[in-house]
């Protein structure tokens, strides 16, 4: 099985696709790009040169995965959402070799219209919400919203809220998955067996 790529979408000698991704219309990749299997790269998505992209992400239409941002397996972008990867940038300056890397953890959503400032990490299963601006570094299973952005709760990696307090300690378990989700010292971590089990 091989990668299915839209006419009118421009993929570069030497960027790599994996099976069964599918490049969308008016897309670009460039041949430095190193995508996994099973993706999804919607209308108008840019991907650089110095992007690594796991296996089974959904890029949804209107994003640019500029240099130095890696996606990690089961990602979503939402539509039109922004990547950065120079912290000042100016038109005048040549900042290429400024570039401060993005980390988006596993199975993380980045909702619509949402914003990530370069130089953070996303961890696992987090959320963040549409519109939002993210400047700092992420915890794994945090829901995040706002200008900039604020942890408003915890969330599964199935997308469900967790009744469990922003701070403290506590564990919840998700209604739909049966995963036991414990927090201690600021920390979210999924129950090791619930971790070995596919999603529904």
């Amino acid at each position: 099985m091989s990668a299915t790529v839209h006419p009118s979408a421009i993929v570069d000698a030497g960027a790599v696709l994996g099976d069964a991704t599918r490049v969308w219309h008016f897309a670009h990749v460039c041949a430095g790009a190193r995508i996994g299997a099973g993706c999804s790269l919607g209308q108008n998505v840019f991907v650089g040169d110095d992007v690594v992209i796991g296996d089974n992400v959904k890029v949804q239409n209107n994003v640019s995965v500029y240099d130095a941002v890696t996606l990690e397996d089961d990602v979503f972008c939402g539509p039109s959402m922004v990547f950065t990867n120079v912290y000042n940038p100016r038109a005048a300056v040549v900042r290429k070799h400024e570039y401060r890397r993005t980390l988006v953890r596993r199975g993380a959503t980045i909702g619509a219209n949402a914003t990530i400032v370069c130089g953070v990490t996303i961890g696992a299963h987090a959320f963040i919400g549409a519109g939002a601006l993210v400047n700092r570094d992420v915890p794994a299973f945090a829901l995040m919203v706002g200008v900039p952005a604020r942890q408003s709760g915890w969330i599964s990696r199935f997308g469900e809220r967790l009744p469990l307090p922003l701070k403290g300690a506590g564990d919840a378990r998700c209604s739909h998955t049966g995963d036991v989700y414990v927090l201690q010292d600021g920390v979210c971590t999924l129950l090791p067996a619930a971790a070995a089990q596919p999603l529904p």
